[in-house]
C-alpha cells in the first residue's frame, strides 16, 4: 500500500508539472515534501515519548522486583523465628517433664517416709504395749488403710490435674501451629500471585519492545524511500 501511495505521489507531481506553470508546480511539490517531513518529525517525537515511557516502566518493574525480594527475605526471617519458637517450646516441654518427674519422685519419697514412720511407730507400740499387741495391730492396720486411701486419693487427684494440664497444653500448641500455618500459607499465596503478575508484566514489556523494533525498522524503510524519491526529484 505504501509503495502504491508513493507512486501516485510521483505520478501526481508529474501531472502537476505538466498542468501548472513550472514555478507553481515546484512550490506545490515543496509544500508536499514539507508535509511529509513534518509527519516524520511528529512520528519521531512520538517514538521518543514511547521510549521514555518504556524506560519508566522498566524502572517500575525493577522496583517491584526489589520489593518482592525484600518480602521473600522477610518471610525467611519469619520462618526462622517460628522454628526458634518451636525449639523454645520443646525446651519448655522438657523442663515441664522434668518438673513432673521431680514431683513424682518427691511424692514417692513422701510415701516411703510415711511408711517408715508408720513402721517405727508400730515397732515402738509393740515394745511399749506388748500386752495389747492385737489391738495395736488392728489399729495400725486401720491407720495404714486410711493412709493408703488418702495417698491413693492424692495420687488420683494429682494424676487428674497432670492429665488436664497436659491436654490443655497440647490443645494450645495445636492451635498455635494451626494459626502459624494459616498465616504462612496466606503469605505464600500472596507472594505467588505477585510473582505471576510480575511475570505477565515482563512478557508484556518484551512484546512492546519487539513491536517497537518492528515499527522502527518500518519507519527507517519509509525514510529511505523518501530520501531516494527526493534525490530522484532533485535530479529531474
Amino acid at each position: 500500500m505504501k509503495k502504491k501511495k508513493k507512486k501516485r505521489i510521483v505520478k501526481n507531481e508529474s501531472l502537476i508539472k505538466g498542468i501548472l506553470p513550472k514555478s507553481l508546480g515546484k512550490a506545490y511539490i515543496d509544500f508536499k515534501k514539507h508535509q511529509e517531513i513534518s509527519k516524520l518529525k511528529k512520528i519521531k517525537l512520538e517514538e521518543r515519548e514511547e521510549s521514555k515511557q518504556l524506560i519508566q516502566e522498566r524502572k517500575d518493574l525493577k522496583l517491584r522486583q526489589e520489593k518482592i525480594e525484600k518480602e521473600e527475605e522477610r518471610l525467611k526471617l519469619k520462618e526462622e523465628n517460628l522454628n526458634q519458637k518451636e525449639r523454645d517450646q520443646k525446651v519448655r516441654d522438657e523442663e515441664q517433664r522434668r518438673k513432673d518427674e521431680d514431683l513424682r519422685l518427691k511424692d514417692s519419697d513422701l510415701r516411703r517416709k510415711d511408711k517408715n514412720q508408720t513402721q517405727r511407730d508400730n515397732e515402738l507400740k509393740l515394745k511399749e504395749e506388748e500386752q495389747n499387741r492385737k489391738d495395736i495391730d488392728l489399729k495400725v492396720r486401720e491407720e495404714e488403710q486410711k493412709q493408703k486411701e488418702q495417698k491413693e486419693r492424692r495420687r488420683k487427684k494429682l494424676d487428674n490435674q497432670k492429665s488436664k494440664l497436659e491436654e490443655q497444653k497440647l490443645r494450645d500448641q495445636e492451635m498455635i501451629r494451626l494459626k502459624e500455618w494459616e498465616l504462612k500459607f496466606d503469605e505464600e499465596q500472596k507472594l505467588k500471585e505477585t510473582k505471576e503478575k510480575l511475570k505477565d508484566e515482563q512478557i508484556r514489556l518484551k512484546d512492546l519492545e519487539i513491536q517497537k523494533l518492528k515499527e522502527q525498522e518500518m519507519q527507517k524503510f519509509k525514510e529511505e524511500l523518501i530520501e531516494e524519491q527526493v534525490k530522484k526529484d532533485d535530479l529531474n
